[in-house]
């Protein structure tokens, strides 16, 4: 009574725990077929008399989901309307939002998951994942262990202190986990029973949450110093120990524990941050494809950074490799990189830097506004990662298209409310001549008779790639060249139309056929280095097709 998937030519269980019988197959989410359930399954297992008569093809159950999510008023509807599926049938989940990722990207994740989140208290349905706190410290590999299937590949863990550019929202973070491993499968093809989400509940400073009766996390402020390292370590380690094959990726750490985590783990175990790599990889590819507009190398950009954050630095450090790829030395390639922090121009006479911005402090006259920083440094491309709305104003960037014929402006925060401008505001700004990105969805824009359809600079065209690679590697680190190389594979499936309608990216459609190029790009990396456990392939790519998870109901037989 096992379901079975077929990989490679290979018959392989897709589950070791699936020899379930009536309602208890009917409330295993990777397990249910619901009204697809055959009638000869039906007496088989128990099911009889369970489930309306009638039997249903997928596809009309992928009907009947899309008709109901999209009679709902509002994207928060829509969300919770998802997740619900989710909770319940995880294969037509996928099927519907494989099948729909352009219109359902925007509301299984950003902008729409923050929302999700700051209400998560109040939409709670069922739980998923694990929540970890203080009072399990010694006890962390038993609350592994507690996790239903072993074979987990890929594992996301937030502490929730800094979710998108929402802030600090405790356990009621736990919707970026759920909803990044969600794209994991939906676009790069991680098997969903291969995913575990985490989050870290080492209590909030968020007192709007600590006072919200129905809030269910830890209700005390954040563990700091030793306390909070000694968990993080000890979870470190038990995932290695009862999922020796897993990835972790961490998410939405606050800036002061992101980069120095990042630093402590990345050459001891297989894992990365999202916020500072995957955002770096992703505006990466941004301007290699700006590039192919501008007919400028990327050592002759001059970037200015709004931000001088975990992302920032982030896109910078992969920046500089890249331009040394191009022939910079590390000096030069640094000297083109300039950041605008909350205070000023990040420069070498403050006092108030922190270590993660000092190495970017160059030598230069203060400057105290954007507009200064942008006449005096001349850049080529301006980058919002300040995680604050509309900081792009019209006197910015038209003294961007005064410096440029094109000018490169990325507006990346997220969630859509905190965007730096619009995409309208820069094509009209800037006479229709920006080159614009952004980090969520904006619809397209039409002006002077000319369509534009900006490019959303989203790290889904990057993390589940670089995820799956890692899997069908068995990669036991990951490396910033990876990343690099993801960037530059991303880039290369931008097409000369989709250039000239000013996209940057390549449709979102064809985001699992991307991944799976990545996930060639990464697993190249890992093999070349001597990091891969698993045999070589003379078709990579074929394999990790063969490897990419295809939401189709299994076969009872």
């Amino acid at each position: 009574m096992t379901p079975r998937t077929t990989v490679d030519g290979e018959v392989r269980t897709a589950q070791p725990e699936s020899a379930k019988r009536g309602a208890d197959l009917l409330h295993d989410p990777l397990l249910n077929k619901g009204t697809a359930f055959s009638r000869e399954e039906r007496l088989r297992l128990g099911l009889l008399g369970l489930l309306p008569p009638a039997v249903s093809t997928a596809e009309a159950q992928a009907e009947r989901v899309l008709r109901n999510v999209r009679k709902r008023p509002e994207d928060l509807d829509r969300y919770v309307d998802l997740l619900s599926l989710l909770d319940r049938n995880e294969t037509l989940f996928y099927k519907v939002v494989t099948e729909h990722i352009e219109e359902l990207l925007p509301i299984i994740y950003t902008p729409t998951v923050g929302k999700g989140c700051q209400l998560y208290a109040h939409l709670f349905r069922r739980s998923r994942g694990l929540f970890i706190t203080r009072q399990e410290k010694g006890m962390i590999r038993d609350v592994l262990r507690n996790w239903p299937r072993r074979d987990v590949r890929v594992i996301v863990v937030t502490d929730g202190e800094r979710i998108l550019g929402l802030g600090d929202l405790g356990a009621s973070g736990m919707g970026i986990p759920v909803g990044k491993l969600s794209l994991y499968t939906a676009c790069g093809g991680v098997p969903p029973w291969q995913t575990l989400p985490v989050t870290l509940d080492v209590g909030t400073n968020n007192q709007a949450l600590l006072d919200d009766p129905l809030y269910l996390g830890v209700r005390e402020k954040r563990i700091t110093g030793k306390e909070y390292d000694e968990l993080v370590a000890e979870f470190v380690d038990a995932a290695q120990e009862v999922f020796p094959k897993a990835l972790v990726q961490f998410e939405d750490f606050a800036n002061h524990n992101a980069f120095r985590l990042l630093h402590e783990y990345r050459d001891k175990v297989c894992c990365f941050n999202d916020d500072i790599q995957g955002t770096a990889s992703v505006t990466l590819a941004g301007l290699y494809s700006a590039g192919r507009i501008t007919g400028r190398r990327l050592s002759e950009e001059v970037i200015l950074f709004h931000g001088a954050g975990e992302a920032a630095i982030g896109i910078a450090d992969l920046v500089v490799s890249a331009m040394m790829a191009d022939g910079s030395t590390k000096k030069e390639a640094m000297s083109r990189c300039w950041f605008m922090d909350s205070k000023a121009l990040v420069e070498s006479a403050r006092k108030d830097l922190q270590e993660h911005k000092r190495p970017y402090a160059h030598k230069h006259k203060p400057v105290g506004d954007l507009l200064s920083a942008v006449k005096e440094l001349k850049p080529t491309a301006l980058i919002g990662v300040s995680g604050k709305a509309a900081q792009f104003t019209e006197d910015i960037v038209r003294a961007m298209a005064t410096l440029n014929d094109r000018p490169i402006v990325f507006a990346l925060s997220n969630p859509t409310s905190n965007s730096e401008c619009t995409a309208e505001q820069a094509y009209r700004w800037s006479s229709g001549r920006a080159i614009f990105a952004s980090g969520s969805p904006f619809a397209p824009v039409d002006f002077e008779g000319r369509r534009f359809v900006p490019g959303q600079g989203n790290n889904a065209y990057i993390f589940p790639g670089v995820g799956m690679g890692a899997i069908a590697s068995g990669a036991t680190r990951i490396t910033d060249e990876m990343f690099f190389e993801a960037a530059r594979a991303l880039a290369a499936r931008v097409s000369s139309a989709e250039l000239e309608r000013g996209c940057l990216y390549p449709p979102l459609t064809q985001l699992r056929e991307v991944s799976a190029h990545i996930a060639a790009a990464a697993a190249q990396v890992a093999y070349q280095r001597g990091l891969a456990t698993e045999p070589r392939t003379k078709n990579l790519l074929a394999r990790i097709r063969g490897l990419q998870y295809k939401p189709e109901y299994p076969s009872y037989a």
